[in-house]
């Protein structure tokens, strides 16, 4: 007897590698850093999001070991029940502090978090505005709340006024990504806070990407800008500038005590490791006072997009530490990540539909750690690919 379902995702796995679309995982050994073994290789790595080169810092692993023996290793409950440990909540002030606003709520994913505000605070009677360019974990917050889901042309603020000019919503959200995820470009944020402003409706600032490396001290993106709303929910990751895990979401304190009572995504879950908080505290110090680590990613994003396009490669416009190069076809973007490969230096290649279709690209991430020398290395690769 045959299994249709079965045969159908073997079908559809083998067209999935038919078109370059198939993904894989490469196997880590060893610690997060710019120089990596993986998959039994050692490789110079522009891959990871560690934009300030914290994920493998001696000062949060020293904050890990000395919370060790007092904190154990799990949570062992959700926040609501006995798994919410005073590491959480002095993490939770801490960063509210740090980015300049009123209360803040520790969540165990940027997806989680996500969700969890969206699906909180919009319902069936509301409308979700989001850029056509923003992560995935927007999207499926828009669609699980079950209010209409309005999409716009990226960056395209008109069609998003357009849009919200039309709804007749209860209650509305625009959501969108500070800096995106593919493109690296940085979104207009004091525009899109004025049509909230405008049409009555909160702002979801996505700032996995921005938080650590843009605005004074690296507060990120409302920092960058000088933005101060209470429309405004700020949401931060903690595994990419952090350097850690998770993520945080600071607004208003009546937002954030809502989120308590109402967000899924955080009350039937365990609470994070309280080490984690612990490493995040000592983040959150390295952070504040990492000013040369900045100046030198800046330095490091001159020198390789300067590097990129003498030698004729098509780039976006992104000033932040995402450099995305344009291929176009997944099989040419595929050869090119596999001739750098050889070379050891290790780019990955982004595919539909992570990116729209015909915009494989290679997208090159720089990490404070990273070196002069390693990124002349990368443009010596690129020149020979």
């Amino acid at each position: 007897m045959t299994f249709a379902a079965l045969t159908e995702i073997r079908a559809g796995l083998t067209a999935l590698s038919e078109q370059g679309l198939l993904r894989q995982r490469r196997m880590l050994q060893g610690a997060q850093a710019v120089r990596v073994q993986v998959d039994g290789r050692e490789l110079l790595s522009f891959c990871s999001n560690d934009y300030l080169g914290l994920a493998n810092h001696p000062a949060l692993a020293a904050a890990v070991m000395q919370a060790l023996p007092d904190m154990g290793v799990g949570a062992g409950a959700s926040h609501l029940i006995t798994g919410h440990h005073a590491a959480h909540h002095a993490f939770e002030a801490r960063f509210a502090e740090f980015v300049g606003l009123p209360e803040a709520l520790l969540f165990s994913t940027g997806y989680m978090a996500n969700l969890a505000v969206v699906t909180a605070l919009i319902g069936r009677d509301g409308e979700v505005f989001g850029d056509k360019l923003n992560h995935a974990s927007l999207n499926d917050a828009a669609l699980l709340s079950r209010a209409k889901f309005s999409r716009y042309a990226h960056n395209d603020l008109a069609a998003l006024a357009r849009l919200m000019t039309a709804s007749t919503a209860r209650h509305k959200m625009v959501l969108v990504d500070a800096v995106f995820s593919m493109d690296g470009d940085v979104a207009d944020l004091p525009a899109l806070l004025a049509l909230c402003e405008a049409h009555d409706a909160w702002l979801l600032v996505d700032d996995a990407h921005g938080f650590g490396v843009l605005g004074t001290g690296g507060r990120g993106s409302l920092a960058h800008f000088g933005l101060h709303s209470p429309r405004i929910i700020y949401m931060a990751t903690l595994g990419k500038a952090a350097g850690v895990a998770g993520a945080v979401v600071a607004a208003e304190y009546d937002v954030i005590i809502w989120l308590l009572q109402k967000a899924r995504t955080y009350i039937y879950t365990t609470a994070t490791p309280p080490i984690l908080s612990a490493a995040l505290l000592a983040s959150l110090e390295l952070i504040v006072s990492a000013d040369d680590r900045r100046a030198h990613l800046q330095r490091l994003i001159a020198q390789l997009r300067s590097g990129l396009q003498a030698q004729g490669w098509e780039l976006l416009e992104s000033a932040t530490p995402i450099q995305p190069v344009i291929i176009g076809s997944n099989a040419a973007t595929l050869a090119i990540s596999a001739a750098l490969l050889e070379q050891g230096i290790l780019v990955p290649a982004i595919r539909p539909p992570t990116v729209p279709v015909g915009s494989a690209r290679l997208r090159i991430t720089l990490s404070a750690a990273h070196t002069d020398a390693d990124v002349a290395q990368l443009l010596h690769a690129m020149g020979n690919a």
